[in-house]
């Protein structure tokens, strides 16, 4: 049975090495991607402009005049002091041939005080990376490898990053297994034969019991640890073993949400809705319609705005509008509530939100961040604790470590098998 566990360990882990470095090597970075991208692109997102803002949506407007062939997508309605506004777009589609306008940027970066815009970008384009997107490069690297459209289908790379994640936790308690002492054959123990006495054959029995787990555990011990010492072999089998046993748990929590993102359609939704109620969101339930025949909308941002904020009131909402999107595919625009301060979501589950439909305004449901059935705030939770955002700042940083973690067990995984390989050919040459 453990001949069969190295095998799946051995085969799992260089299946899923080199994906799991560039994983946990990215992984490491975007945990500080708002800050990173800050620092350095502080042309495009910081300001020095001082006096109140100007009105958001007729920002929209101008920024639509100037760029013809786009139309805004995402509309931050309120900016922290010294930031800029960040607009989402995306091409409109051109009426005379029935396609969509070829556009190089899908972000636009304006002055709230004055209106001037301060530069535009591709926001996760793969050629060339410069400054200005080298961080969301890294972002989408991480968990799509920015795999080209094949077939009509986007989410290759997105698919095969969640294959690996599932194949990863699963891996996880093999090797967990591996670590384990072999059992030892029992020793009858002759001195013992004499003592025909119940009582004495108990006491006997316990103590022997608690020996076996003393030792087991003494046995168990050395894989804890790590030899600095014992050569290069051993220092990387200890590295791999220990760091794997230290961090086992979070390592499993981190493969495992990595499976429910990246296949959450496909796998992750289906599966906890056989087994609990789940509520979908309006995306689960409407049809994804291309972009070229989606429907222009009826309504505009500014009575969505409108029919969105009346009602967040009526439920008794306090916070003001933050930002408003449109989904093209769907049909649906969605007004975010929350404080500017505040704009990276509750712990990383994001915002209260009303959506509507786009065409009659009609309200098609609300998301509430951490409300809901039990099954609802499992799925909730499975991107803040991914992202370590669940933990605040100390959430990030452990997050961090663990991406050079994770790296680091892959490169040892695979110099280990190299060694062994190349061991056993050496044998098999002097045989």
């Amino acid at each position: 049975m453990r001949s069969l566990f190295v095998a799946l360990h051995r085969w799992a882990g260089l299946f899923t090495a080199a994906f799991l470095f560039l994983s946990g090597a990215t992984g490491a970075v975007i945990s500080w991607d708002h800050e990173l991208d800050e620092w350095l692109n502080a042309d495009l997102t910081k300001t020095t402009s001082s006096g109140p803002a100007l009105p958001t949506l007729a920002i929209v407007q101008e920024v639509e005049a100037r760029h013809p062939a786009i139309k805004v997508s995402y509309v931050p309605l309120a900016a922290e002091p010294g930031h800029a506004l960040s607009f989402f777009v995306e091409p409109r589609v051109d009426e005379a041939t029935g396609e969509l306008f070829d556009v190089d940027y899908n972000q636009v970066f304006v002055d709230p005080v004055t209106g001037a815009e301060l530069g535009t970008r591709e926001w996760g384009s793969v050629w060339p990376i410069t400054r200005k997107n080298v961080v969301s490069f890294l972002y989408v690297l991480h968990y799509s490898l920015h795999m080209p459209e094949m077939f009509g289908i986007e989410r290759w790379g997105v698919w095969l990053m969640g294959v690996v994640a599932l194949i990863w936790t699963i891996d996880c308690f093999t090797g967990f297994y591996l670590t384990l002492p072999l059992r030892r054959r029992a020793r009858v123990n002759t001195g013992l034969a004499h003592d025909t006495s119940a009582d004495q054959r108990v006491k006997s029995e316990g103590l022997g019991g608690e020996a076996k787990r003393s030792s087991w555990l003494q046995r168990w011990a050395p894989a804890w640890k790590i030899r600095w010492r014992g050569g290069s072999y051993k220092l990387n089998f200890d590295l791999h073993r220990a760091f794997s046993l230290w961090t086992w748990g979070l390592l499993l929590v981190i493969a495992f949400t990595a499976f429910s993102l990246n296949l959450y359609r496909e796998m992750f939704f289906p599966a906890m809705s056989l087994v609990s109620d789940v509520t979908p969101s309006i995306f689960d339930l409407r049809e994804r319609v291309p972009d070229e025949q989606a429907p222009p909308p009826q309504l505009d941002f500014a009575a969505a705005l409108e029919r969105s904020d009346i009602l967040a009131r009526n439920k008794g909402w306090q916070e003001p509008p933050g930002a408003i999107f449109y989904a093209r595919n769907f049909g649906v625009y969605g007004v975010e509530f929350f404080y500017p301060q505040d704009g990276h979501g509750a712990g990383g589950a994001g915002h209260r939100t009303v959506h509507i439909d786009a065409q009659d305004g009609r309200e098609l449901g609300v998301y509430e961040p951490w409300q809901g059935t039990v099954a609802d705030l499992f799925v909730q939770a499975q991107f803040p604790v991914h992202s370590g955002r669940i933990l605040g700042l100390p959430g990030r940083i452990l997050i961090s470590v663990m991406g050079v973690v994770i790296a680091m067990l892959s490169v040892t995984g695979v110099i280990i098998w190299w060694r062994k390989r190349g061991a056993k050919n050496g044998r098999a040459r002097i045989g």
